[in-house]
């Protein structure tokens, strides 16, 4: 039988978190719901072309140099030897600078589409170094933090990035996410550059006690060990004045009966895990209305973990 020569393969990327608190730039979780749509099609010309962004309020570069897409899309096609001849279409369903991996998304989908495309040639695991390369142009630095989750679906642990080792981690069943965007922006290169250069080891220890705990409660399905362990003596007190009423927030979900309350990403999104819908939605409530009372606009998201990480949508 004659394998079909693809034309155009359409995917979908999911959004993600990192960090979740203690584990910085290690940690990922996908989400379910909000993500990227990337379509990836052979043209006749000599060069990527990107046709079309949506969703961006034109906020994004087509310039392929500019683009995490395109950028990521060329690193992988230099390293399985293929033309660099393909139109890329792009419509985002999340906000922009969000800490919901939007950049991470563009990159991740881009990469796996042509990977499809060429008759998959390499693993979803492999893919990730190549992606991550899109990530230099969203923060100066090849991370993968919200690559892995995005990519691979669920919790990650980024191990090692020389050589590059990523885990994937079990998570427990009644886990969802109540996570609010208000509508400010907080660029992933501002959020870095206030980011202390030591800490204290005092603080460093608590870290990391918090990040193996963390660890220890999604093994154990303890959704409420998850939640304390997300507590973070390192760069939660150094990024929180980025985000408005942060304090007062992560407050409300408390006492609305969140596991536990970080940034996500590098913000100004902030994400509670929860045990259960009905919990979730509560404490997504209470976060939204501290926003609405203080006439901020936000968006909300209700999610449960997506487990599949990017996919196929449609392939010709």
């Amino acid at each position: 039988m004659v394998k079909k020569i693809l034309r155009v393969v359409e995917v979908f990327a999911p959004a993600s978190i990192a960090n979740l608190g203690s584990g910085f730039d290690v940690f990922g979780l996908a989400l379910s719901g909000p993500g990227d749509i990337i379509s990836v099609e052979h043209n006749s010309a000599k060069g990527l072309r990107i046709k079309t962004i949506t969703g961006d309020k034109g906020k994004l570069s087509k310039v392929p140099e500019e683009n995490t897409a395109t950028v990521a899309l060329t690193a992988f096609l230099n390293a399985i030897g293929k033309p660099l001849s393909l139109d890329i279409r792009i419509h985002k369903k999340m906000p922009l600078g969000s800490g919901m991996g939007s950049s991470a998304a563009s990159a991740v989908g881009a990469v796996y589409a042509a990977n499809i495309l060429y008759g998959s040639p390499m693993k979803k695991e492999e893919l990730i170094r190549w992606a991550m390369e899109g990530e230099r142009v969203a923060s100066g630095v090849a991370h993968a933090d919200n690559i892995a989750p995005s990519m691979l679906g669920g919790f990650t642990l980024v191990r090692s990035m020389d050589p590059l080792e990523v885990i994937q981690i079990p998570v427990p069943k009644q886990m969802y996410i109540a996570l609010i965007h208000p509508n400010v922006i907080v660029k992933t290169s501002e959020a870095r550059a206030v980011l202390p250069k030591k800490i204290l080891l005092k603080s460093a220890v608590s870290q990391w006690a918090n990040t193996a705990a963390l660890i220890a409660g999604m093994y154990g399905n303890d959704i409420s060990l998850v939640g304390r362990a997300m507590e973070d003596f390192v760069i939660e007190p150094a990024r929180k004045s980025l985000i408005p009423y942060y304090d007062l927030v992560k407050e409300q979900t408390q006492l609305n009966g969140a596991a536990g309350c970080s940034i996500s990403g590098a913000g100004p999104s902030i994400v509670s895990i929860c045990n259960g819908l009905i919990i979730a939605k509560k404490v997504g409530e209470a976060m939204q209305a501290v926003f609405n009372k203080n006439k901020i606009k936000s968006n909300l998201y209700i999610s449960p973990i997506d487990l599949k990480g990017v996919r196929i949508l449609n392939k010709q």
